[in-house]
């Protein structure tokens, strides 16, 4: 899997795709997701958590894309190397995929704890907590901005990396949205052992994602360090 994401060409819109998809998609799990969405909005009506559906999903959307497209340049403000911003972010996915791939059960305790507030109007609980932390969280956020060190520093490969990555975002979201709103079918085609099985697979993909952001960041590194002493 690691050679595979070493090959691909970032700099277009479908290299980018393909490398942030799977990333986000394994740690936002969307339709392990939907099988706590279902029991935290148990007691509301049909509309209600469509309702709800639709609107995690629009705030889904802003915090990828917001993390991707604003994280990078507050890190850069810092004077954060790109090297070592990968190393970070790559560190920072790998630690996520280990958590999710060997104590999964702890992960979707935390979040159905988390969901617990579930009463009230449903704008009010549609953010906080059933986007945040349920839907997507810290480990979201810093993987979604570790993805952002992956853009060229410019051109026109910045621009396809960046198209490429935000419309994964918005393909997540948009999954978001219909597993939520279709939780009974997800929860009756899947269940809880076939969610299991779902999370332990994206997470395996998310750690070769972060092993081969490590790896990209490690040899940026090297190559600034190397430079000077071959002039």
């Amino acid at each position: 899997m690691s050679i595979a994401l070493a090959q691909l060409p970032f700099t277009t819109f479908a290299g980018a795709f393909l490398l942030a998809f799977p990333t986000l998609f394994s740690i936002v799990n969307p339709f392990g997701s939907a099988l706590i969405f279902k029991e935290a909005t148990s007691d509301r009506s049909l509309a209600e958590r469509h309702y709800l559906a639709r609107r995690i999903a629009i705030y889904v959307a802003f915090l990828l894309i917001g993390s991707m497209w604003i994280g990078g340049f507050v890190l850069a403000f810092f004077g954060i190397s790109l090297g070592a911003l990968r190393i970070a972010g790559g560190l920072v996915v790998t630690v996520s995929a280990w958590g999710l791939l060997m104590e999964p059960q702890k992960h979707e305790d935390r979040k159905v704890e988390d969901a617990a507030p579930k009463h009230g109007d449903p704008e009010d609980v549609a953010f906080f907590p059933l986007t945040m932390p349920l839907t997507t969280g810290p480990g979201t956020i810093a993987i979604a901005i570790a993805l952002s060190s992956q853009q060229p520093a410019d051109g026109i490969g910045k621009i396809a990396y960046s198209a490429g990555a935000s419309a994964a975002a918005l393909a997540i979201a948009a999954l978001v949205w219909v597993s939520y709103a279709w939780s009974d079918q997800v929860v009756a085609l899947l269940g809880h052992r076939g969610a299991r099985i779902v999370s332990r697979l994206t997470a395996f993909i998310l750690l070769c994602v972060g092993v081969q952001i490590i790896s990209t960041g490690v040899t940026s590194l090297a190559a600034a360090i190397l430079a000077p002493a071959s002039h």
